[in-house]
């Protein structure tokens, strides 16, 4: 099983919002696939910036840190940055770290956010 068919990465364009949608694990294995989908120009683009993890399974702290950067760079170039909920072992890692209490969460991508 290769890398591409651990992680799939659905990148759409909505209006002003970029929506990221991960479908499988984010680890260090796949990590420069995620990274590489950073890269593309709609979220350049956008004024908000959505990663969807409600099909994502399993992250690690390779995946959480790329989280936290990608927040980050958000910030920076001043777009909003959001999530949605992933699975019981995502939301758990989120949790346990406190990562998730810095992080700005929606129920569904297309959720408005003010």
């Amino acid at each position: 099983m290769g890398v591409q068919d651990q992680l799939r990465i659905d990148i759409r364009k909505e209006a002003d919002r970029a929506i990221l949608c991960l479908d499988g694990e984010l680890d260090m294995a796949n990590a420069p696939l995620f990274q590489s989908a950073l890269e593309d120009e709609q979220l350049a683009s956008a004024s908000t910036v959505v990663l969807d993890l409600q099909q994502l399974k399993f992250i690690d702290s390779t995946g959480l840190r790329i989280i936290l950067a990608t927040r980050e760079r958000c910030r920076e170039h001043g777009q909003v940055f959001a999530i949605t909920p992933g699975s019981d072992q995502v939301q758990r890692l989120l949790s346990v770290t406190g990562v998730g209490e810095h992080l700005r969460t929606v129920a569904t991508p297309d959720e408005l956010l003010v």
